[in-house]
């Protein structure tokens, strides 16, 4: 089984992912944007069994930037961590940044290019889906 860990900017909250790291999602939705102060956001969808946080849990902050969802970030430092959708209570959306070294990751498509910056171009062939994606 893989193991992988992540943490936030300043260290205090880490936490550690078992099993396969299925691919990156890709938001470009305006929500997204400002949240995360750029031009999307890569989310990694992992089952909660396959997720803990191991240090730093006294650390999390949840805000509910909508109904149903929590965006749930290191109240040190403010690096986001996790999303979390009440419709989908057994998965954590992981922010691919925060992972630690270079796991190997591939990319699934571009959701909400309708609402995307105008300032940042998307470039490869992915699937691209005006809204969001099918099934989420």
């Amino acid at each position: 089984m893989d193991h992988y860990t992540g943490s936030c900017l300043c260290g205090g909250i880490q936490y550690e992912i078992n099993g396969d790291l299925e691919p990156v999602q890709i938001c470009h939705c305006q929500q997204c944007r400002k949240a995360q102060g750029a031009a999307l956001v890569t989310n990694i969808p992992v089952s909660t069994e396959q997720f803990s946080i191991i240090q730093g849990e006294d650390l999390l902050t949840a805000y509910e930037s909508s109904p149903g969802k929590q965006r749930v970030f290191c109240s040190r430092c403010g690096s986001p961590i996790i999303s979390r959708l009440e419709s989908l209570p057994n998965v954590v959306r992981v922010r691919a940044g925060t992972l630690d070294g270079k796991p190997p990751l591939t990319l699934s498509g571009h959701a909400f290019v309708g609402s995307k910056a105008s300032w940042w171009p998307i470039v490869d062939d992915l699937p691209q889906w005006e809204a969001g994606r099918p099934g989420n």
